[in-house]
């Protein structure tokens, strides 16, 4: 076939779809009408006669005729309103108790699971050496003292130069500091509770030989629990310190428990997007450890939106609309989507709560055109403030 002849047939081809496009297609005329170009005479009385369910025959006659729908109410939907996370639990204070120096351990007076009130003893080092050190202590400041009342006495008498009582004075205060000091280092051969809380599991016995770097039991204070969570991005402006959460147990389903959001961390995980954040829960029963995994929980106003079923969604050049009924006549009202359910569309629309919004009867709809529900009951008018949503 000559070149010239494909294209005229490629024309005819093109012309056709452009009529069957603007005689059949829903929302073509205002397509048109967008872009500056007549409407066709023959085109512009077809969809009316279609919008009133009426053929080619007898058209004039069923034009007023209202289009048979089906629209269910449009309901509202609120999302962003939970929060559950998992989380761990940690004790309210938790030390690992060290010695200030190294020794042979000679008593261990506390057992695991022990309750210890701080400054209770909870293990000694041998302390002989400190001990002669103390006396040895005293002794000294006892002659220095001896030294400075004779060096008095003979001040009073001009005996001795003030130099010399001073430096009697001087003998005396390092003879009361060497003796402090040997003081601390016996009390340092004692290794007591920091705080209170209860033992952990004793990794040392007696005749154990200790440095500044071993560890001679934990002690965790369980009159609180905080459990560690992170919260996604979204809710990181709705978590506040004070807020309640509630909390179960991922081993124990059915205990719960009650509690605050104590502290939240002042930046947001860059790789996860996510916040951490602390809550306190009480626990007066010592039912909790920690280390025990949570499930935790937090409500929120959360954001309202129009819900509409799925089937209500409707697709054009111009992205994504729905049909709602207002006095008796369709509507197209443009939406964005919010979050699609298997049950229910939300969206961002100038729809009120109780609208009816067709699912079924779209293919003949026209902005402004005369519906009726099936089933006969027609949607009564619903009083609103809103401004009407335009048709396009």
């Amino acid at each position: 076939m000559a070149v010239w002849k494909q294209l005229i047939l490629g024309l005819i081809v093109l012309v056709i779809g452009a009529a069957l496009w603007v005689r059949f297609v829903p929302g073509s005329a205002e397509t048109l009408a967008k872009l500056g170009l007549d409407v066709p005479a023959w085109a512009a009385v077809e969809p009316q006669q279609q919008a009133a369910g009426g053929g080619g025959r007898g058209g004039n006659q069923r034009s007023d005729r209202a289009a048979t729908v089906v629209a269910p109410p449009a309901t509202r939907a609120t999302i962003n309103d939970r929060l559950s996370a998992i989380g761990t639990g940690n004790a309210i204070r938790s030390v690992n108790v060290m010695p200030f120096v190294s020794g042979r351990l000679v008593e261990i007076p506390v057992t695991s699971g022990n309750q210890v009130a701080e400054g209770d003893v909870i293990a000694r080092l041998d302390a002989d050496a400190e001990r002669i050190a103390v006396d040895r202590a005293k002794i000294a400041l006892e002659n220095t003292q001896a030294a400075l009342d004779r060096s008095n006495a003979l001040r009073n008498s001009n005996t001795i130069t003030a130099v010399a009582q001073t430096d009697a004075k001087l003998a005396v205060d390092n003879a009361r500091l060497e003796l402090e000091q040997a003081e601390l280092n016996l009390e340092r051969r004692s290794i007591t509770a920091p705080i209170g809380g209860v033992v952990g599991i004793v990794p040392v016995e007696v005749g154990d030989y200790v440095t500044s770097q071993t560890e001679i039991v934990t002690l965790d204070d369980r009159s609180e629990i905080l459990v560690d969570f992170w919260v996604p991005e979204r809710f990181a402006g709705s978590v506040k310190v004070g807020a309640p959460v509630k909390a179960s147990l991922v081993a124990r389903p059915d205990q719960n428990f009650e509690g605050v959001v104590s502290a939240l961390d002042s930046r947001l995980d860059p790789a996860s997007r996510t916040m951490r954040v602390q809550a306190k829960l009480p626990n007066p029963d010592d039912r909790l450890r920690a280390g025990m995994s949570f499930e935790v929980s937090m409500t929120f106003p959360g954001d309202t939106f129009p819900a509409v079923n799925p089937l209500a969604i409707q697709w054009s050049t111009e992205g994504a609309f729905v049909w709602q009924i207002r006095d008796n006549k369709a509507e197209r009202t443009p939406v964005r989507i919010i979050q699609r359910n298997t049950d229910a569309v939300l969206v961002e629309a100038d729809i009120p709560e109780g609208r009816p919004v067709i699912t079924e009867g779209l293919q003949a709809l026209r902005n402004g055109a005369a519906v009726q529900i099936a089933g006969g009951n027609q949607p009564q008018p619903v009083a609103t403030t809103e401004t009407p949503g335009n048709g396009s």
